[in-house]
This record gives C-alpha cells, sequence and structure tokens, in this order.
C-alpha cells in the first residue's frame, strides 16, 4: 500500500509540474533604442504595452496583463530612461534606486518596506536591484498594496530602470521577502544595454546576436 501511495504522489507531481510548463506564458525579447542605447530584456508574452511617452529626457514604457489597462491592473512592467544622467555629479545604480525607492516611502510612511539585492552586473554596465513596496496605497481605483522588482542600470550617457510591479490586497507590509522576485528577477535575463548601430531597424541583430 505504501508502494502504491508514493507512485501515486510521484505521478501527482509530475503532472502538476507538468501542467505548471504548459500553462507558464512564453517569453520574447524585448530591444528598444532609449535615447543612447539599446534596453534589451526578456518579456513575458501575455503582457502587452499601453503607454509610451519621451519628454524633457525622459523615457518611459508601461507594459500590463493582456486585457488590463494603465488605470486598473494587477501587474505591471515598466522601461524608463534618464537622457544624460551620467553626467550628474555622485550618480549611481544604487543612489538611483535609493531616490525611486524615497517616492514609494513618501507615499506610505507607515506600511513602506524594503529589500536590496545589491549591485549587479550587466553585461559590462553596472546596475542596482531591489524590491519595494507599500502594504497600503490610494492611487488607483481602491487602496491596494503595491510592491516592485526595482533594477537600475547606468549606461553609457543615460540611466535606465526596469520595474516589475505587482499589486495586490492592502497589508501591514507588502511581500518583497517573497521568493517570486529573485525568480522574476531571473525571467527578466538577460538583461543588457547595446549600442545603437547606424542604419540598424528592428529586431536589431547587433544585440541579438550579442547573446
Amino acid at each position: 500500500m505504501r508502494a502504491t501511495t508514493t507512485a501515486t504522489i510521484l505521478a501527482a507531481s509530475l503532472l502538476l509540474a507538468a501542467t505548471a510548463r504548459a500553462q507558464a506564458p512564453q517569453s520574447f525579447r524585448v530591444i528598444s533604442p532609449v535615447f543612447g542605447q539599446l534596453v534589451s530584456f526578456t518579456m513575458p508574452s501575455n503582457f502587452s504595452v499601453v503607454v509610451e511617452n519621451t519628454g524633457d529626457g525622459h523615457y518611459i514604457r508601461e507594459a500590463v496583463l493582456k486585457g488590463e489597462t494603465p488605470e486598473r491592473w494587477t501587474e505591471m512592467i515598466t522601461v524608463t530612461g534618464e537622457k544624460g544622467m551620467t553626467l550628474t555629479p555622485a550618480a549611481s545604480p544604487d543612489k538611483f534606486a535609493g531616490s525611486i525607492a524615497g517616492g514609494f516611502k513618501s507615499a506610505c510612511p507607515d506600511s513602506f518596506a524594503a529589500k536590496p539585492f545589491g549591485a549587479m552586473t550587466f553585461g559590462r554596465f553596472e546596475g542596482f536591484a531591489a524590491v519595494i513596496g507599500c502594504g497600503r496605497v490610494d492611487s488607483g481605483p481602491t487602496r491596494h498594496s503595491e510592491t516592485a522588482l526595482l533594477i537600475t542600470l547606468k549606461g553609457t550617457t543615460d540611466y535606465y530602470t526596469i520595474q516589475w510591479a505587482e499589486r495586490g490586497p492592502e497589508s501591514d507590509e507588502p511581500p518583497v521577502n517573497d521568493d517570486r522576485w529573485q525568480a522574476r528577477l531571473r525571467a527578466l535575463s538577460p538583461i543588457e544595454l547595446c549600442p545603437i548601430v547606424p542604419g540598424e531597424a528592428a529586431p536589431y541583430p547587433s544585440c541579438v546576436n550579442k547573446s
């Protein structure tokens, strides 16, 4: 009886694992020119771009789960660029991340939390990663929590961020320690900055072939 039970459990576990793999969304490489460089990363195919704007040296592109909107969303992947920021005295990826975290904290001083992953290197470029969040925020249709994986990158002339945010029920503390943030960091990889080759168009083979 015990052998039968073990075999049954093993078969069920394998079936669940196969089902999870089948249900996991496929991913695709996203490569976009943002000011002085191409920003490249991997995005799940169940996201679609809903906002893209450039102005006054700032770039932003937001993608949400298909069927959601910029106002009502549960997950959002955001890319930003800050033109010429490498010329800012004392600028660094960790300080840039800290300034963004400060914006979160000012929105929810009583329920803010953060977990740094620390300094990282993406290709030959310096970066920093952390998870930051608010347990309770009032923006959007209802009060909710908002937590984000934040990646900052120092490019040749510009700074960039990639953020994967999630909204959930309000709480005293956002789930910054959850293992899924490390999994999402892996899911976005490889993250790279590539030079813009004059005359080269999408899909930017020089950057694709770099990996």
